[in-house]
């Protein structure tokens, strides 16, 4: 039966191994996640499974009274609803700009605005944490020059979450970059052609034939984005430890924190788990909003 099953479907044959790893390493796990969710896993448990107990829904009950993980949660809505926008924007900005030369300075600035997607978040943390010194920073000696008075970038709450967002953006400006650059090169000429003869000007073919045509683009982009600041956990792992006083924690570095630092395994799957479906619920709206649009007409 299993050979007709092939025979009948040939393709199966060349998905199989990469269903055999997505289900192995991405949907497997969230089963686990889940399973150990429901438990009291913590060292000793994982020492000696006997000490594993089932909990039901105990760890999920304590994330919503727990002070901490709510002030995490509101700290990434804070990173979502700022950096995302700003990451999307900057980067359609950056893309359309790059777009109208094709000489080799535009060559060189794509390759310097790409730069920073593929230098690690530690190096970049360690420039960055120079720049934002309160004492030799560069940021604050260029503001004593102006006669103003020093930001404590990193010291004041709401001061700090902006200082970790515009790091983040700044990282990853340039990898959406190409995508959108990309697709603008994917663009027929035939439109930008007829619109000339038309007599269209070079805004109206940014307004009417670039942006519309750049929905998918946009739409990979803002997902793909959107996924990557609720895990937002490299910025303030690094730059803040989560502070000054929690401020600056993010869900993904509760339960890194939880799960690593404290070994409550089963509370940080529970946080984990909160986490996934926060991320699949906003994907399936946003895919829900793409079928609506479907795209230049």
């Amino acid at each position: 039966m299993k050979i007709r099953f092939f025979s009948n479907r040939p393709y199966m044959i060349f998905i199989l191994p990469a269903l055999i790893i997505l289900s192995v390493f991405s949907i497997f796990p969230i089963f686990v996640a889940l399973g150990v969710s429901l438990t009291n896993m913590n060292l000793i448990g994982l020492l000696n499974w006997s000490q594993v107990q089932f909990v039901g829904f105990e760890n999920y009950m304590d994330l919503l009274a727990d002070k901490e993980f709510r002030q995490a949660f509101f700290n990434t809505i804070f990173y979502v609803v700022f950096g995302v926008p700003l990451v999307v924007v900057a980067s359609l900005g950056v893309a359309l700009l790059l777009d109208y030369g094709k000489n080799k300075f535009f060559t060189a600035a794509r390759a310097l605005f790409y730069m920073p997607s593929v230098t690690t978040s530690v190096a970049i943390a360690v420039v960055f944490g120079y720049l934002y010194n309160n004492h030799y920073g560069l940021f604050n000696y260029v503001l004593s020059l102006l006669d103003l008075p020093k930001v404590p970038w990193l010291t004041h709450p709401i001061i700090a979450k902006i200082s970790l967002i515009l790091m983040a953006a700044w990282k990853s400006i340039g990898f959406n970059m190409i995508i959108f650059l990309a697709a603008l090169q994917g663009i027929p000429k035939d439109y930008y052609e007829a619109a000339e003869i038309d007599g269209a000007k070079k805004w109206q073919k940014l307004l009417y034939i670039k942006v519309p045509l750049l929905g998918f683009a946009t739409f990979f982009v803002a997902s793909t984005t959107l996924i990557g600041w609720f895990q937002f956990f490299e910025e303030p792992m690094i730059m803040t430890k989560g502070g000054p006083v929690g401020s600056t924690n993010s869900i993904a570095l509760f339960i890194y924190d939880k799960g690593f630092k404290l070994s409550e395994f089963g509370y940080a799957a529970a946080g984990s788990f909160v986490l996934f479906l926060i991320i699949l619920a906003l994907t399936l709206i946003q895919f829900k909003l793409r079928k609506k649009d479907n795209g230049y007409n």
